[in-house]
């Protein structure tokens, strides 16, 4: 290896320092070191001291020993199936084993007067943009490969799988999960490791990143010959779920919401006298006496400890809805308050919620307002046997606006860090949890980011409204997410809200919508149906109007003919747990998506890339969900190489064709290999 004085006079500094290559000029620090087998952690700062944070990022099992080589015209280090290169100008490049051009850094300028990035646009590819406080305002760009494909990126309300030209914020609302996680076709996998707000652009001539409020450049990056490869390469990097418990693989019964104790249990009582599978029962939000008192209200919910045993006695557990919020007249406003271990505003207006009081949050970054929350949660639901939590508001929604500038947490301005939130919001019940001694810990959330999977979160996809519209969004969302490295995730069947349980057209929604959930890790109905009860009198108004219950959302409420259709269903469900329970197993060990695109395990076939209404639920169920109103049949593409058989029919087809498919309203197309004996229950 050369050393310095050897290398000629030009801009840049190189040097190793243990397993990293390390690259300076003026004030500018770059760091590349292994970070997994086939990966790298890349990092770049201007301050005096790195920021230490590792944010999703966990610490390798195994120290990699990479090959590093200063040259005159650069350095190289080389990981298993992946290099950089970083030239005397301090562009970055990566290639694969095979010598392939994978991720190139965006530089135009006249630093490098003989190289083809010389250019009088003087565009650099890092810039830190300085901001009052210390920080930067950060933009990272790559060239951009036109005929390149990138899915992931967690949840966005769009119907697009290949996100390639799309321009997505980084940052969280109700029904969006910003998880910084791409997998490109081009063979690697690229996680933005930076909790700030900010846009990503996978614009066709330029690929751009910003962070809004930052210390450093930080990004992780994998080769990989398959999907397979890049994503548990990922899983390894950041954790991966733990293994979910068996109850949780059946059928979920929910709806905004039980009003009382008597009410949810002769909704379970009489899932059994039908005889009807059912593993979760959900007592949502307000059965509280104030928001942030986490406890039942014991007008409605008198006696938690006999509902709980009953519920146990016929199988079923009970989900218990928390939200964040802390009403200012609440029992333990001032407390908390006193203690910092609220989310503090920066300007005169502190109130950060308004949703039938004035709230704040508690500081999920704050360890000891977790412990005091989680303190909290175990005195009044974890004593009685509850095991199961749904963190609900977990983006968080700050006054429907989300003016991050606007809050600061413990670990900083909610603009640098709020992306991170839901991770420390999971940790706060899985900490709990687990020094409680529970195993395969599971609590359903309504946003993530990356590494949230190792604390148990159970995405699901917020508040959808009830239309095919957003059906066809829910797909795109839910595999999205299996790539993002968030195996856990679910939708509210038939839509949140919209749905009148009297509408034929409602029926048909519902319907198509739980073909489709019937095939996601997790089965659940939700929703706050028409017409609303507006009878309830512990929450008085929202939005100036009486706030009550939405209509029955059980199986059995929409009449004979939908209920005949369910029915076989959640029975259906009942006969998949064991397939489900394999699929689990290779989510804990390996961090494999449960659903994923046709192009996961078929990607030799090139077609499999373009398909976006087809998926496949593991290994050997093809699915292809009717995603439009008044649909009866449709065409469905079977990947090559394998031979397929049609679960309705038991016709039996080779791959690589598409055949057109009868699909009554009773009926999803769905195609096995020949080996499976999965069909469907009448």
């Amino acid at each position: 290896m050369a050393n310095q004085e050897e290398v000629r006079d030009v801009y840049g500094y190189f040097e190793q320092k243990g397993n990293a290559l390390c690259y300076r000029y003026e004030a500018e620090r770059v760091r590349i070191e292994p970070w997994g087998a086939d990966s790298f952690r890349v990092r770049a700062w201007k301050t005096a001291e790195m920021d230490p944070a590792d944010w999703a990022l966990i610490t390798p099992e195994k120290e990699v020993t990479p090959e590093i080589e200063v040259r005159e015209d650069g350095a190289t280090i080389c990981n298993g199936k992946i290099r950089a290169e970083i030239n005397l100008i301090g562009k970055i490049a990566f290639y694969n084993q095979k010598g392939e051009l994978l991720l190139d850094e965006y530089v135009r300028n006249r630093k490098d007067m003989f190289g083809n990035t010389c250019s009088s646009l003087e565009v650099e590819a890092r810039e830190f943009k300085p901001i009052t406080g210390g920080d930067y305002r950060l933009t990272m760009r790559f060239v951009s490969t036109p005929e390149e494909k990138i899915y992931g990126m967690g949840q966005y309300q769009q119907p697009y799988l290949d996100v390639k030209g799309a321009d997505l914020e980084l940052a969280h609302r109700n029904s969006q999960a910003s998880v910084p996680f791409m997998l490109s076709s081009l063979g690697y996998g690229f996680l933005w490791n930076n909790p700030a707000v900010g846009r990503v652009n996978f614009g066709k001539n330029i690929t751009t990143w910003e962070a809004f409020s930052s210390k450093k450049l930080d990004y992780w990056i994998t080769a990989g010959d398959t999907p397979a490869e890049i994503e548990e390469a990922y899983a390894n990097a950041t954790g991966k779920v733990p293994m979910m418990p068996e109850y949780a693989m059946g059928f979920w019964q929910c709806k905004l919401r039980y009003q009382t104790q008597e009410e949810l249990l002769e909704v379970a009582r009489e899932y059994k006298r039908r005889n009807l599978p059912i593993s979760v029962i959900v007592v949502d939000f307000f059965h509280w006496p104030m928001q942030g008192e986490w406890k039942f209200d014991p007008t409605y919910w008198p006696d938690p400890d006999a509902m709980i045993k009953e519920l146990k006695g016929m199988g079923i557990e009970l989900m218990v809805s928390i939200w964040p919020t802390v009403d200012v007249n609440s029992e333990n406003y001032e407390e908390m308050k006193e203690l910092g271990l609220l989310v503090r505003s920066e300007r005169a207006n502190a109130v950060q919620m308004q949703f039938m009081g004035n709230e704040y949050l508690f500081d999920a970054f704050n360890p000891e307002s977790r412990e005091y929350v989680w303190n909290k949660a175990k005195e009044n639901y974890y004593k009685y046997g509850i095991r199961i939590f749904w963190l609900d508001e977990a983006e968080p929604d700050y006054m429907f606006h989300y003016d991050y500038d606007n809050f600061r947490y413990y670990k900083g301005p909610a603009v640098k860090v709020s992306n991170y939130y839901p991770v420390e919001y999971a940790k706060t019940f899985y900490e709990g949890m687990e020094k409680e001694g529970q195993k395969n810990i599971l609590n359903l959330l309504r946003c993530v980011w990356a590494g949230s999977q190792r604390y148990g979160a159970l995405l699901w996809s917020g508040d959808t409204h009830s239309t095919f519209d957003f059906l066809r969004n829910q797909m795109a969302a839910g595999l999205n997410v299996g790539l993002s490295g968030i195996p856990w995730w679910t939708t509210d069947i038939g839509g949140f809200t919209g749905g009148d349980i009297h509408d034929p057209k409602f029926h048909e929604l519902l319907i198509r919508w739980f073909q489709f959930g019937l095939f996601c890790p997790v089965t659940r109905l939700h929703g706050f149906r028409d017409p609303i009860d507006f009878t309830i009198s512990n929450a008085a108004k929202m939005w100036n109007q009486p706030f009550g219950s939405g209509a029955e959302n059980e199986i059995y409420s929409y009449g004979e003919d939908v209920y005949k259709i369910l029915k076989g269903l959640v029975d259906t469900r009942e006969t998949l747990r064991p397939y489900v329970k394999e699929q689990m197993v290779k989510a804990h060990e390996k961090g494999t998506p449960v659903i994923r695109p046709l192009f996961y395990d078929n990607p030799e076939d090139e077609t499999c890339w373009d398909v976006n209404d087809e998926y496949m639920f593991g290994p050997d169920i093809l699915v292809a969900p009717v995603l439009y109103e008044g649909m009866r049949e449709r065409s469905v593409y079977l990947p090559a190489g394998r031979t397929w058989k049609e679960v309705q029919t038991g016709k039996v087809y080779e791959g690589g064709t598409t055949v057109t498919c009868d699909a009554p309203l009773s009926v999803i197309p769905v195609f096995t290999t020949n080996d499976s004996d999965f069909k469907f229950v009448d």
